[in-house]
């Protein structure tokens, strides 16, 4: 019966529809077909989301089908018997989705989205107040509750009680009271260019008369003091601090976060790091219309030689890690940088390799930063002062792989004798788990400055000194190495004998089926040995090993199509789970021609 009276209740508006000629007689006994499925589904006494979803977007869908048919007749008239009898019907099913799976965050959000969409300000109102008394929990849901306010709705005052309320339950959030913090801001800059235009128009405002404090942002210096007071930690108040620089009327504000900042945090790389960049932009602030190239060139040598003597003061008053990562990361950041003089780029280079060796010198470089050290000398063609470099950071850090491995590529990259004996080192120092990569660049140096005699016994070496998971990688490598030096009668018993020892990867078996069939006389009988070998390994776990057979047998000109049904039976037998079901389809599939 409801839903006969529901679909009653469609009948007027799509009469109309038939009527202004927006939907053919035709459309609109499936309009009724569709919404009559829908609401049968809606009904169940087991509820599904998808089915409140699924009712929702069809109606979506349906109001922008008529909104291209008006545009495409150019109709607008009727608004209130069609759109509007749809879009409460949209609210209403959103209503019930949501009483219902209250916890939904993502459901909310399409509801306050189709209110934006269609611009329905006094249900979207509603939506936020029933959103954030369920999720009072979710700082992001009431920024933006409030920011609508402020926005949309232009009420300052709204958006100010929701963040107060915020506030309450969480008062220790940084990201509301930066957010509140802006909104003071945009309201005190809302009422100054509402004054300004008043005063233009020479309007009298009788009683009406705007305060010297909200204008010049005394609300927001309020917040920031109370939540300067709760949240601590340099990160907050850089963050007040790049908002306010936003508005112009801020200078008192700025000034009093910033000696806030020094005065609390001045032992923060933070802090230094910021007050350094700062002395860029004090630079820039200067009008540069009339000057010449080269004159705005020293004029950024002198900003940055300004900016690196507060950060030599920085790392004098903090000597720490942090605070030469913050000073390199500078000098680093202003290389980078495109510029066409080369006196500028070289003065930079100088500066930030000069940067590298003192922090080096206080020990107090981290393993990444050597890396970029080493990256940097490199690119620069400095390959000496590399390799003083690359033996500095392993003595700091004889345990890293990664170390050893720049250490080498440097050594490798300028073709140095001591190549071996460095590699020699590096196994001796690093412990067996995690070695890959080192045996993977020996290996492939050795590739192609040592004899085969050498190469083969270090493969043979390095398959014992990894771990059994990392010797899987190597005997591939070998595998494939053997092939392409040595042939296929030395790789056929390679393969043989690396079969005794576990574990192997599938590559490692598909690298040889695909060796044995790249030969002139490619026999089934050794494809089938290697499948049967990789099928005890892989079988239970991978469908496509098993076709793969399947095919060989059937396209092969010495294979038995008869033993396909085994094959099958046995794949049937060992797959596991939902593997089984795949490779049924995938069977069907191969048997139709289609795969």
């Amino acid at each position: 019966e409801r839903i006969e009276q529901r679909l009653e209740d469609r009948i007027p508006e799509l009469e109309q529809l038939e009527r202004v000629g927006l939907f053919t007689h035709k459309e609109i006994r499936a309009v009724l077909r569709k919404a009559s499925a829908l609401e049968y589904k809606i009904q169940r006494r087991a509820l599904r989301k998808e089915d409140f979803i699924n009712y929702i977007q069809y109606e979506i869908n349906l109001l922008e089908l008529i909104k291209k048919r008006r545009a495409r007749i150019g109709y607008s008239f009727k608004k209130d018997e069609i759109e509007h009898s749809i879009l409460h019907r949209v609210h209403s099913l959103f209503n019930r989705a949501t009483g219902k799976w209250k916890d939904d965050v993502q459901l909310w959000l399409s509801h306050v989205a189709f209110c934006k969409q269609w611009n329905a300000k006094h249900q979207l109102s509603k939506v936020f107040s029933t959103m954030l008394a369920i999720h009072s929990n979710k700082p992001a849901l009431w920024i933006m509750a409030a920011k609508w306010e402020m926005e949309t709705r232009l009420s300052s005052e709204s958006a100010r009680h929701l963040f107060l309320r915020a506030l309450r339950f969480h008062p220790e959030c940084p990201k509301l009271y930066q957010e509140y913090f802006r909104m003071e801001l945009m309201h005190a800059e809302k009422q100054r260019k509402e004054k300004k235009e008043f005063e233009q128009a020479k309007m009298d405002l009788g009683e009406f008369n705007y305060s010297e404090e909200i204008l010049n942002g005394e609300m927001a210096r309020i917040v920031y003091r109370d939540a300067s007071q709760k949240i601590k930690g340099v990160e907050f108040q850089l963050a007040v601090l790049s908002i306010a620089k936003l508005f112009d009327f801020t200078q008192d504000l700025q000034k009093e976060i910033l000696e806030s900042l020094q005065a609390r945090y001045a032992d923060d790389p933070l802090t230094w790091d910021y007050m350094a960049r700062r002395e860029l932009e004090l630079g820039s602030l200067q009008p540069t219309e009339h000057s010449t190239k080269q004159k705005k060139v020293s004029e950024m040598a002198q900003r940055e030689e300004r900016c690196c003597a507060v950060f030599d003061e920085a790392v004098r008053a903090v000597p720490t890690e942090n605070m030469w990562k913050c000073y390199i990361t500078f000098c680093l950041e202003r290389y980078n940088r495109k510029t066409n003089s080369e006196e500028l780029k070289q003065k930079r280079l100088e500066r930030t390799l000069s940067v590298f060796s003192k922090a080096h010198e206080s020990n107090l470089l981290s393993e990444a930063l050597y890396k970029q050290w080493l990256q940097l000398l490199l690119d620069s063609n400095l390959s000496e002062k590399a390799v003083e470099v690359a033996e500095a950071a392993i003595r700091h850090f004889s345990q890293s792989v990664e170390m050893w491995q720049m250490r080498l590529q440097v050594l490798i990259q300028l073709k140095r004798d001591d190549v071996t004996q460095c590699f020699e080192e590096a196994i001796k120092h690093v412990k067996s788990k995690g070695t890959l990569p080192l045996w993977t660049l020996w290996v492939e140096w050795s590739e192609g400055t040592n004899s085969k005699e050498d190469t083969e016994a270090l493969y043979q070496r390095s398959l014992c000194a990894t771990t059994p998971a990392e010797s899987v990688t190597m005997k591939e490598m070998y595998l494939d190495w053997t092939y392409r030096n040595c042939g296929y009668k030395k790789v056929k018993r390679l393969f043989t004998s690396l079969c005794e020892n576990r574990p192997f990867s599938l590559d490692f078996f598909r690298k040889m089926i695909q060796i044995e069939k790249e030969q002139e006389s490619c026999k089934m009988l050794h494809l089938r040995e290697y499948y049967e070998r990789a099928l005890r390994e892989f079988g239970s776990t991978n469908t496509d090993l098993w076709l793969d057979y399947i095919k060989e047998e059937l396209s092969h000109p010495q294979g038995k199509p008869e033993n396909c049904g085994s094959i099958h039976w046995r794949a049937m037998k060992m797959l596991q789970g939902d593997l089984v079901e795949d490779f049924v389809t995938k069977y069907t599939l191969l048997q139709t021609g289609q795969l």
